[in-house]
């Protein structure tokens, strides 16, 4: 028999669920009745706040001073603004003075490609990019389409980089444009490699870095890479800010998307986001400090889940490269259950179908298409995302829950429609 706690018996509703923690916390509940407790997979979407960003934003929230005027409340709000800067530095090993401070990833890569692009050179990409890069691809080569290179990509998520001196066999410049790490799959992709070819062909080279931030170390310079975009939200800072990375020296034109101001030595104009910025340096140190252990618990953590459902539901698959991957992301298909019933049938684990942000798109993932799979599989894919604060309880719940959600879903299907 289990006695529960006063506190707990006030907050337990007949689908309550009483889990053991082991990581100290004793017993939570899962599934509360106003829905606040859930096992949380979607780190791919957003990170919980760490609580470092939190404490930092709210006490930033309470300073009077533009940044940018030249009393002392300003001069204050700037002094902030300069230690976030040096402490996200710190995390990509960059000067300060080469961090443009932006409202996220999808701002700093339009602005990357904005700034990289010249008419009558190839923009290189592949087409298991974020849809910031893929649609202001198109954008900045609608009157010159054919300067858009499209990589293939193979059934392992990885882009074929060798096909790089193919683009370049002949031509001078350029840009090429290739996510750090996959949002969808976790694959990561060998980002010296592309460096390598790109600045052999004098071109310059550009990375959505936004999935790889805090989660695995990052040396832009050991990357040899000239920008690189990233989203303060996905390492455990505040949503609506981030930055972009701009090598010194670097050739590039200034083309701001945002005019009217001097901020950010004219890359940027508007005034500055002081209260996100010192959360997102907060987090940057925060997650800096722990960065390797993390990623080794989360990585066991992850195989640990994948361990569980494919033993629990032998025909599930596994997309992308396994040995090359974020360690907290792995994209699994259930195949011939669909993946929005199989959610909806276990309202207590937030996970995705794929991109949070081409959520309600009518089509299903464009980066599990490019990498050979149905329609159909891909409509029964499933993006579970863990990080920094997911436990080891996390993880059992989320097995048992998801076995029980597509077993559910199974019976409903072959009930409605017959054995197939």
């Amino acid at each position: 028999m289990l006695l529960v706690e006063p506190w707990m018996r006030e907050q337990l509703s007949t689908s309550s669920t009483l889990v053991c923690d082991t990581s100290g916390a004793g017993w939570r509940i899962m599934n509360r009745p106003d829905g606040s407790d859930v096992s949380y997979f979607d780190y791919n979407a957003t990170a919980p706040i760490r609580s470092e960003a939190l404490a930092a934003a709210l006490e930033a929230m309470q300073l009077v001073g533009n940044a940018s005027s030249a009393h002392q409340p300003g001069r204050q709000a700037a002094h902030r603004v300069d230690v976030a800067r040096r402490r996200l530095a710190d995390l990509l090993s960059c000067s300060p003075g080469e961090i443009i401070f932006t409202s996220g990833a999808t701002e700093a890569n339009n602005l990357a490609l904005r700034a990289a692009f010249t008419a009558g050179n190839p923009l290189v990409t592949s087409p298991v990019e974020h849809p910031a890069v893929l649609e202001m691809a198109r954008t900045v080569t609608v009157e010159s389409p054919e300067d858009l290179v499209l990589l293939p990509v193979g059934a392992d998520g990885l882009v074929d980089l060798d096909a790089l001196d193919q683009v370049f066999a002949g031509r001078h410049g350029g840009v090429v444009s290739l996510m750090a790490a996959n949002n969808e799959t976790g694959v990561l992709t060998d980002l010296r490699v592309a460096a390598k070819a790109a600045r052999e062909a004098g071109a310059l080279i550009h990375t959505d870095a936004t999935q790889i931030i805090g989660r695995l170390p990052v040396d832009v310079a050991e990357l040899d890479v000239d920008l690189l975009s990233l989203s303060a939200h996905k390492f455990g800072g505040p949503q609506g800010v981030g930055a972009l990375y701009v090598r010194r020296g670097a050739p590039l034109p200034h083309r701001p998307l945002l005019v009217g101001g001097g901020q950010e030595r004219g890359w940027r104009a508007g005034t500055l986001n002081v209260a996100g910025i010192i959360g997102m340096g907060a987090a940057a140190e925060a997650a800096r400090r722990g960065l390797n252990e993390e990623a080794e618990r989360v990585a066991a953590l992850r195989d640990r889940l994948e361990h569980l459902m494919v033993g629990a539901l032998p025909d599930c698959r596994i997309n992308g490269r396994r040995d090359q991957r974020l360690p907290g992301v792995t994209s699994i298909t259930f195949p011939g259950v669909p993946a929005d019933a199989v959610l909806a049938a276990m309202p207590d684990v937030a996970a995705s179908e794929g991109s949070a942000c081409a959520s309600g798109a009518p089509t299903p993932s464009h980066v599990l298409l490019a990498m050979g799979l149905s329609r159909e599989d891909a409509d029964s894919t499933i993006r579970f995302s863990l990080g920094y604060a997911t436990t080891d309880a996390e993880i059992e719940h989320a097995a048992q829950a998801v076995k029980r959600a597509v077993t559910q879903v199974r019976v409903a299907l072959t009930e409605a429609h017959g054995p197939c």
